[in-house]
């Protein structure tokens, strides 16, 4: 799908040559304008008002040195950012990934994303994201320590609970964060919600960690319910095993579907018999092991090097959980052809432009991102909520809410797919909807 609308297109070229190097940025506004390019044809008023050229720019954007000790004395030294992304509907919001493939093109896409998906949740957040080309993996409990105060010494000075509240994201987990959440009360001498996905013990909420898994989950649902399907007895492929692949599982499966693969960085697992949750909780949540060591409790299991082979495995659902672009082009035409019904995705843009358009042109049900992992958020926007009132909900009272909001966002997403003339098409009413609340609210704010 190739954009018509000069407007968009001049805008999109602006953004190709402010920010060369960064693919994963230019790739995540190019797929956002291909769907508002019927909002942008009935809407000059949003033209006149330059809400797209705004959009596009970061309101601010942080980069900084993070020098940490070693467990041998030796001073390391790695680069942070945050990329505070759009303020026009509330504080920035957004995780910090620690993975040494980050640089402030990842920061950008994710932040960039970030906006619709905070937007859809109908909660007051705006969308930031930060991070480190710092690896945890290999690292001991004193060096991430060491890592993460120095890490929140700087970027203390840039948020605050009204201000901006990072998350975790791929490498920073609950370890991370409470030495994060520990160095920002010791500099401030103050306890807020300026972090979420936090400790129970001080302040954390019940769920979180389900929370993008089950919301993946959800959506899927109410797209499968949509459509005259469900998940009872379906095959299921999900890659990752880390919070979100591992809660989509448990999910899933007490819908009555059957996961049968799910990898990590270096290979995967298939066990055709069901996978053994339990068996991959103990290692990636007791362990911090490898998938591989699935065998070891299932020897009639199967394991193989590299990721992207899990595709080739016939399925009725997929959930890529991993990381960006991860299903291409070649791996959704053999998801298609093996008889794969839906994707929904539980990572950040799992799937290249190839492999969407390959998704709807073969009639695949296909849950955008930042629509269908939009449960993490969300449940992070009810941990603000429940900082700020000084409470703390049940689990059953937090899912509850997680449930009504991601219905709630498959229903925004059909509405405006079917207001637009795209019904069925998922990717474009989450990207319109998600835009419309922001655009409508930068329009009422004025030039700033």
């Amino acid at each position: 799908m190739a954009l018509t609308n000069e407007y968009l297109k001049n805008i999109l070229e602006t953004v190709k040559k402010r920010n060369p190097g960064e693919p994963e940025f230019i790739q995540a506004v190019t797929e956002v304008f291909e769907s508002i390019e019927p909002v942008i044809e009935k809407r000059p008023d949003l033209v006149e008002a330059g809400v797209v050229e705004r959009l596009v720019e970061p309101e601010r954007q942080i980069i900084f040195r993070v020098p940490w000790v070693d467990d041998n004395g030796k001073v390391q030294v790695n680069r942070g950012f945050r990329v505070q992304f759009n303020s026009a509907i509330g504080p920035y919001k957004g995780g910090i990934r620690l993975h040494p493939s980050v640089y402030i093109g990842i920061i950008k896409f994710l932040g960039f994303e970030q906006i619709f998906k905070n937007s859809l949740t109908s909660l007051p957040m705006g969308g930031g994201k930060g991070g480190s080309d710092f690896d945890p993996k290999g690292k001991s409990d004193g060096e991430v320590m060491r890592f993460c105060q120095s890490f929140m010494t700087e970027l203390c000075k840039h948020i605050g609970a009204d201000t901006d509240v990072p998350a975790g994201d791929i490498g920073t987990g609950a370890r991370e964060i409470g030495y994060m959440f520990g160095q920002y009360k010791r500099i401030r001498n103050e306890f807020t919600g300026v972090l979420t996905g936090k400790g129970l013990t001080y302040g954390g909420s019940l769920a979180r960690t389900q929370a993008t898994g089950y919301g993946v989950c959800y959506f899927t649902n109410e797209m499968l319910k949509a459509n005259g399907m469900s998940f009872e007895g379906k095959t299921v492929v999900i890659s990752g095993s880390g919070n979100v692949a591992i809660y989509a599982n448990e999910k899933a499966t007490s819908y009555g579907a059957k996961v049968v693969a799910m990898s990590d960085s270096n290979g995967y697992i298939y066990d055709k018999d069901g996978i053994k949750l339990d068996v991959v909780k103990e290692i990636k949540e007791v362990k911090r092991g490898r998938i591989k060591e699935y065998l070891d409790a299932v020897p009639t299991a199967e394991y193989h090097e590299g990721c992207k082979g899990i595709w080739t495995i016939p399925c009725d659902i997929a959930l890529p959980c991993a990381t960006q672009n991860e299903i291409d082009g070649e791996s959704a035409e053999i998801l298609v052809k093996n008889g794969c019904k839906v994707v929904c995705e539980g990572a950040n843009m799992p799937s290249t432009p190839e492999a969407i358009n390959t998704y709807l042109a073969n009639k695949v049900l296909f849950g955008p991102a930042k629509a269908a992992n939009a449960g993490g958020v969300a449940t992070s926007g009810l941990e603000m909520s429940q900082n700020s009132e000084r409470l703390a909900w049940t689990f059953e009272e937090v899912d509850a809410k997680l449930h009504n909001i991601m219905i709630n966002i498959f229903k925004a997403c059909d509405e405006a797919a079917k207001e637009y003339g795209e019904e069925g098409n998922y990717m474009a009413g989450a990207n319109i909807a998600g835009f419309l609340k922001v655009a409508e609210a930068m329009k009422a704010q004025g030039c700033v």
